[in-house]
């Protein structure tokens, strides 16, 4: 019987219960001493376990569900601290209607130690873009398809064999998919917003607006509004924090021309030709080990700046916003979405919602048979650029390890419904 970690987890600690409850009825003389000690132990095993999960032994990585097309995004935060956080809030209002903002980059002004994040973010997302580029149009490349009918992507010499296909006729093709060639953009998903000037004076775009404020990736707007400067995308930059009147921001400053108060940030790195020349000179492996180390450092700075920088994201659909509030564009056509006026149910949004990682079905041999669909659940996932940087040569990660079910050990096609 194949049994993954949790599994085997679950059992260890069962039989650690039946340990320890043997040891302390030996030990207690009366019934509430008994169930006193017991609880005291599994408290602190459980303790313990919890402690060697944060430390990174015994990391267990699963493949989310996903989400059905009626049910809402699980909140990053509970709704009951947000209660209380709302609460408190208007309580402080109530007490100190006027005040000056104190802490940034609610004031209008920058987070200091973000500004060299921004910029390294930004280096990140190019480096990134242009590694996938050279993996999947180099040579050697490596094959990237996608369904004609739905999003399902896959990585490898072959199109996978599972019937998951939910797109348009996909009845009378056995739920089979209709692969055609991919590229980079397929690999990454980079949610896009509208691109705020004044990210505290006017924090909404409203719906007759939409028209005329530029669309970016998230990712870069994120990286502007924490000390980036775009040629393209111009913002505000301030120097003395604004006040809070009874909820409302009023900015004294004097008004400026675009792109003033901007010389104590550093310049941003231009990148040319002579940028990737060392790239260019890399193998296939090392091409492979910085792209995939390229992306984990734009989610580790990305992660950062959301820690500082308001995103939200649609509670139903995949819009994302970056600045204090969400925008009042009338977009949405998820769910429910009849009794929102097309407005979005904007709730606090996580990094997959930024980045999204585009899970993808392991491949453990690319030069072997597809994979075949009676063996679906023995088969694991992970996101598209890990799944490809791994087929170029990178090391396997630690943390996707479980995630892509290399401890168990595929039965032959022949087998597969002898094992239980």
């Amino acid at each position: 019987m194949l049994l993954g970690r949790t599994t085997q987890r679950l059992q260890l600690s069962h039989i650690m219960m039946k340990i320890l409850q043997f040891q302390i009825n030996s030990s207690a003389p009366s019934n509430s001493q008994k169930r006193m000690l017991l609880s005291k132990v599994i408290r602190e095993y459980m303790d313990k376990e919890e402690e060697e999960e944060e430390g990174g032994e015994g990391l267990y990585n699963d493949v989310p569900r996903p989400q059905k097309k009626w049910e809402r995004k699980p909140y990053a935060t509970p709704m009951k601290v947000l209660i209380h956080r709302a609460k408190e809030e208007k309580k402080a209002r109530q007490e100190k209607p006027c005040q000056i903002i104190e802490h940034a980059p609610e004031n209008g002004l920058l987070v200091p130690e973000l500004i060299e994040v921004a910029h390294q973010v930004h280096r990140d997302r190019i480096s990134l873009l242009h590694g996938l580029s050279k993996l999947i149009e180099g040579y050697p490349a490596i094959p990237v398809h996608r369904c004609r009918f739905c999003s399902e992507l896959h990585v490898g010499w072959h199109g996978h064999e599972i019937r998951t296909c939910q797109g348009p006729g996909s009845g009378s093709r056995n739920s089979y998919h209709v692969w055609r060639k991919g590229g980079v953009k397929d690999i990454l998903g980079f949610a896009y917003c509208y691109h705020l000037f004044d990210r505290v004076g006017k924090p909404r775009v409203g719906h007759k607006e939409r028209l005329n404020v530029p669309r970016l990736p998230a990712i870069m707007e994120l990286c502007v509004q924490a000390g980036l400067n775009l040629d393209d995308y111009p913002t505000k930059r301030r120097t003395v924090p604004v006040y809070s009147i009874e909820g409302r921001i009023v900015d004294f400053e004097a008004h400026k021309e675009e792109g003033a108060n901007v010389d104590h940030l550093p310049v941003p790195v231009s990148f040319s030709d002579s940028t990737f020349e060392e790239e260019e000179n890399m193998n296939l492996n090392e091409l492979a080990t910085k792209t995939l180390s390229s992306w984990l450092d734009l989610r580790a700075g990305a992660m950062k700046m959301m820690k500082k920088y308001n995103v939200v994201t649609c509670g139903y659909c995949p819009e994302v916003q970056v600045g204090p509030k969400g925008h009042k564009v009338r977009m949405c056509k998820a769910a429910k979405h009849q009794f929102r006026d097309g407005q979005h149910a904007w709730q606090e949004a996580t990094i997959d919602d930024l980045i999204s990682p585009n899970f993808v079905w392991h491949v453990r041999n690319p030069e072997g048979p597809p994979l075949a669909n009676v063996l679906k659940r023995y088969y694991g996932k992970a996101p598209a650029v890990v799944e490809l940087c791994i087929q170029a040569g990178a090391p396997i990660l630690k943390e996707y390890t479980s995630m892509m079910r290399l401890d168990v050990v595929l039965p032959d096609l022949d087998e597969y419904d002898l094992v239980s």
